[in-house]
């Protein structure tokens, strides 16, 4: 999340950002955003779809950051559990965003589990889908 949130605010890729790293991040990181990066368009298109009444651009940046990351790992990282997903989400929400995100946060990971994962208690598995086509909410 930090990383994709330092890439916005400097306008830059943020494949950048970790080349300038002065030592590697995490592999899992890096495979992270090396996904949202190739997969924004999807993930952002899902947000602005599922986000009523906000756009990308009112959303605090912390936030942004956050539900592509963890709507990343929700489409496409099926061996992240979808409860460990949210819970990190919403608590990272609480500690770096408004007092209203973590709310909003949960709600929009919610929907995007029941869109993409709709055996909760399945974080992997053979039906797992690998992309999200449409939001029904």
């Amino acid at each position: 999340m930090e990383l994709l949130y330092e890439a916005e605010a400097k306008e830059i890729p943020a494949t950048d950002v970790v080349a300038a790293l002065p030592a590697p991040p995490l592999t899992f990181a890096v495979e992270v955003i090396i996904g949202v990066t190739e997969h924004i368009d999807e993930i952002d298109g899902w947000i602005t779809r599922q986000s009523h009444d906000w756009s990308l651009e009112r959303m605090p940046a912390v936030d942004r950051a956050l539900l592509r990351v963890a709507i990343f790992e929700l489409i496409h990282r099926f061996d992240v559990p979808t409860a460990v997903v949210i819970a990190e989400a919403v608590e990272l929400a609480q500690q770096f965003s408004t007092d209203d995100s973590s709310r909003f946060v949960n709600g929009m990971l919610a929907a995007a589990a029941r869109e993409v994962r709709p055996s909760a208690g399945d974080s992997e598995g053979p039906e797992a889908p690998a992309v999200v086509a449409s939001p029904t909410e």
